[in-house]
């Protein structure tokens, strides 16, 4: 079986064949690191984390690098509000990324390189494309000259002259032409800046991903991937620099997922929806949160809203049910039986299904639609009463492979001792108030997670279950 995926550059599935055999070179653009990233940007770091776990588990050796922007006008602003200097920004959010981002399973990448700490590459990498002709000084300014580069748009899919129809030069504009965009940005007084060939200033947006990934992973590299929204003019803009610095193809293969909406609505401040990762998780499993979004295809758009996220994890709940029976049985199992060797088949039957689904372009939706299966099988056999102990380990297996490819856990979270307390407060209310429905709730979320209460002459006391 071969991996099939998606190559937003020629719009259709391609067979997946890296540049050199048995590795990846993977990069995915990061956020700007100015506040806690939004579900918007949860939706690429799960995905694309899933990826990199799946090529591993195919047995790729994936090098994997995805960038912090720590400089911009974003940043700049968020300083000045805080009474801080941007890299005390920067820190700050980047260490909740890795908190947020951690919550919800993605593994680190193997470079997580900033701005900052490339502002020498960058500068060089912008200094031979002026020699070259593909970037002129504009006033303390450098810009690319788009028309330059005979490829430009090939990403997007776009004439460029229907990319100049949409654009304008405004009063007192630096450039040549309304297409170009900048690399290097003079510094205005009082901003964050690094001494250039042409002044102060600052590194341009777009300039910063090519020169790291040219750093990090080589001229060109197999996966490019982020979100929709950066296919024009972000990565656009990556491959007019890039391919114009090396003469070669920046990346093989694009990726991008689809846009995510609030309530069917797109998620933007000025329509009060914008949702944090990081309040989200406070209410919510960021497990449910991992799971909600690999329940659609990674390049289909996804609505989000409580109800939606409730339901995933009713079923996530389901799943890990089946998974917990399968433990406990095993306690009393047996030795195999002809009887019981079909099942064995069936188990390494689904894994051949869920490579299947997984090879077809990364379809996580269809991959838990195996997943939802070997939990409807293993139900079943329990429901018969059997008790061999191979076939119970190859369910149990299967399971711990299918939810490590998908970046869940099957480990419970543990309730903090305040969070017990809580909940047991709750619950002696809501009997007060002969809301029984809700005491009896909260009595099984307590059992989930075996907590065992005991009445005493003193009140009710708990302890964990062994």
């Amino acid at each position: 079986m071969t991996i099939r995926l998606y190559n937003t550059l020629t719009r259709k599935k391609e067979e997946f064949k890296p540049l050199e055999e048995g590795k990846v070179k993977m990069y995915v653009c990061g956020p700007t690191v100015y506040n806690y990233i939004h579900i918007g940007n949860a939706r690429p770091a799960i995905v694309f984390d899933t990826v990199r776990r799946y090529l591993e588990y195919r047995g790729y050796d994936v090098q994997f690098v995805s960038n912090f922007t720590d400089v911009d006008d974003k940043l700049i602003r968020a300083a000045k509000e805080l009474g801080v200097d941007v890299p005390t920004v920067a820190q700050r959010f980047i260490q909740a990324y890795f908190e947020d981002t951690g919550a919800l399973g993605c593994k680190k990448a193997d470079v997580h390189p900033t701005v900052t700490d490339n502002i020498d590459t960058i500068i060089d990498f912008i200094s031979a494309l002026v020699e070259k002709g593909f970037a002129y000084e504009s006033q303390g300014d450098v810009y690319y000259r788009t028309r330059k580069f005979d490829g430009y748009g090939k990403l997007s899919h776009q004439p460029i002259d229907e990319l100049k129809a949409g654009a304008r030069i405004d009063v007192g504009d630096k450039k040549e032409d309304a297409l170009d965009f900048v690399l290097w940005k003079a510094a205005k007084e009082g901003e964050i800046s690094w001494e250039s060939p042409w002044g102060e200033g600052r590194p341009g947006w777009h300039i910063e991903c090519s020169a790291m990934a040219k750093r990090y992973l080589g001229d060109t590299i197999d996966i490019h991937a982020g979100g929709q929204d950066l296919t024009f003019p972000h990565h656009e803009n990556e491959i007019a620099q890039s391919e114009a610095l090396t003469g070669k193809p920046f990346a093989k293969y694009w990726m991008h997922n689809g846009y995510i909406n609030i309530d069917n609505e797109k998620m933007s401040k000025s329509l009060g929806n914008f949702v944090l990762v990081h309040d989200i998780i406070k209410e919510q499993d960021p497990q449910v949160l991992r799971f909600f979004m690999l329940s659609v295809h990674y390049r289909h758009p996804i609505n989000y809203n409580l109800e939606l996220l409730q339901n995933a994890e009713s079923a996530l709940d389901r799943i890990k049910t089946a998974y917990e029976n399968l433990k406990h049985r095993k306690e009393s199992s047996t030795d195999l039986t002809d009887d019981n060797r079909e099942w064995l088949d069936k188990i390494a039957g689904l894994k051949v299904q869920f490579i299947s689904e997984m090879d077809d372009d990364f379809n996580t939706a269809n991959g838990i639609s195996v997943l939802f299966e070997l939990s409807r099988q293993a139900n079943y056999y329990l429901m018969e009463k059997n008790t061999a102990t191979e076939v119970i380990d190859a369910f149990l297996s299967q399971f711990e492979d299918f939810f490590s490819v998908l970046g869940l856990s099957l480990q419970e979270a543990e309730l903090l001792d305040e969070e017990v307390e809580e909940l047991i407060e709750k619950r002696i209310q809501a009997r007060k108030d002969r809301n029984f429905q809700l005491a009896d709730e909260i009595r099984d979320t307590l059992k989930e997670m075996n907590i065992i209460l005991e009445d005493t002459p003193q009140g009710i006391r708990w302890k964990r279950g062994s």
